[in-house]
């Protein structure tokens, strides 16, 4: 007889209330959990979320390559995940975690660090 199969299914309580696009994926906005820092954007389906949530390791959909990583598995930049959040709507994630090194792929602590010129008091 052989080992069941791990459990791979998204608890469907909280399946339910996701709201997907039409790729199966859900936003996930990721946030340094201690000072606010938002530091990237990435995609999540069902078992990333599963894998999120029951490993502590941030898991996502890549889009591009077509299958899932772990943050950091190559590069050492790990998160840890401390809480994951659903907004109102369903179709966003707020994932709050603890931060080994830089976010982005481009060595940076965060993704977001080229601001874009705006007048103050103005639509941007």
């Amino acid at each position: 007889m052989s080992a069941p199969a791990p459990d791979t299914a998204l608890d469907p309580a909280v399946a339910t209330l996701l709201r997907r696009d039409p790729a199966g994926l859900v936003a996930a906005v990721v946030q340094q959990h201690d000072t606010g820092e938002v530091l990237m954007v990435a995609w999540m389906d069902d078992e990333a979320l599963h894998r999120t949530l029951t490993t502590g390791r941030a898991t996502y959909w890549s889009r591009s390559r077509g299958e899932y990583w772990v943050k950091g598995e190559t590069s050492g930049h790990r998160q840890w995940v401390r809480d994951v959040r659903l907004d109102c709507d369903g179709d966003a994630l707020l994932v709050l975690v603890d931060q080994e090194g830089p976010a982005c792929h481009t060595g940076t602590r965060s993704c977001f660090s080229r601001p874009l010129p705006a007048t103050p008091g103005a639509p941007a």
